[in-house]
């Protein structure tokens, strides 16, 4: 029988993805409806691609199809700016050998670094104005956080979670309806266990670590087993409701490729996908999105098409 369509479908995609300049044209065919700009490098690297002709072309694209536009972005760097480390070193993480460092993130026991986060988030959300009054705005892709007497109990998701929570506080006060992302991914798949999200704080869960050619519910994979109990913790941390997004990799040319260009074709299971769905339906979940990135000129000179017409078609609920 075929599943209800999920609410929410997109893909998340970087700057050099829109090589590709119709984008915007292949999602509305494959019935998407919400396209996430990402970069790990900052917000700043977005602002500066939409303001370029592509960038502009590609927002005005997605808006005249009716596709939601949102930001996905690994953030803290530019959040608390590294150059105020010399100001005041307390702002940011302490090390494990006691030295305070401005490598990444920062300390989330000092309440300044807190309040320059949120002041900040507001600052790029004025321009990267998402249309769904959702943002996320993601620790530093995969690095340490804070080791000093204060947050050294604090487990990596504990001490996200506190950001998180005080850049939700920020927004408010400029956006009321603003939700943020609490990001379970990586370090931070171990649920918080001392920090309790906000309201407005929403799931949103990154099986980085999963294989692709066998469905996330397959126990017999070790690795899977640990994600399905991470999922069940984090729902437990941050409820299940209409907000609650699964972030993918199915579509991710750069995740199979190994971040390494040039990219591999994306290796293509529908019925792990479908399977996958079918688990995250079953939890709740009706928002559903997956990286895209790679997928560029070059990688449909290489490959050809993606296989983007059937993710859409599977999250839609037609069955092929």
């Amino acid at each position: 029988m075929p599943r209800e369509a999920f609410a929410a479908r997109g893909l998340v995609l970087i700057p050099p993805d829109f090589t590709l300049p119709d984008w915007p044209q292949r999602m509305a065919a494959a019935g998407l409806n919400v396209i996430g700009y990402h970069t790990a490098r900052g917000p700043s690297e977005v602002i500066e691609f939409l303001r370029t002709e592509a960038g502009q072309a590609s927002r005005e694209g997605f808006a005249a199809r009716g596709l939601d536009i949102e930001y996905e972005m690994h953030a803290m760097r530019e959040l608390l700016p590294r150059e105020l480390f010399e100001r005041d070193p307390n702002l940011f993480r302490m090390d494990e050998a006691g030295n305070r460092v401005p490598d990444w993130n920062l300390c989330p026991s000092s309440a300044a670094a807190l309040e320059i986060v949120g002041e900040n988030a507001v600052k790029f959300s004025e321009v990267l104005t998402p249309t769904t009054h959702r943002y996320y705005y993601w620790s530093d892709d995969g690095k340490p956080w804070c080791k000093c007497p204060a947050c050294r109990d604090l487990n990596d998701a504990d001490q996200t979670l506190l950001t998180t929570n005080a850049i939700l506080s920020a927004l408010r006060q400029w956006d009321p309806q603003a939700r943020v992302a609490g990001l379970a991914y990586h370090a931070t798949l171990t649920p918080p266990t001392q920090v309790k999200p906000s309201e407005g704080v929403f799931l949103e869960f990154a099986p980085i670590e999963r294989r692709w050619d066998r469905p996330i519910t397959d126990r017999s994979i070790e690795t899977h087993a640990k994600l399905m109990d991470a999922l069940d913790a984090a729902i437990g941390v941050y409820g299940m409701d209409e907000h609650a997004q699964v972030l993918e990799y199915w579509m991710d040319a750069s995740r199979h490729s190994g971040w390494k260009r040039p990219a591999v074709a994306i290796p293509w299971h529908p019925d792990v996908l479908q399977a996958d769905l079918d688990c995250y339906a079953s939890k709740g979940f009706r928002r559903v999105t997956s990286f895209g990135c790679y997928v560029d000129q070059e990688y449909i000179a290489l490959h050809g098409e993606s296989p983007v017409a059937e993710y859409g078609a599977a999250l839609r609920g037609e069955l092929t």
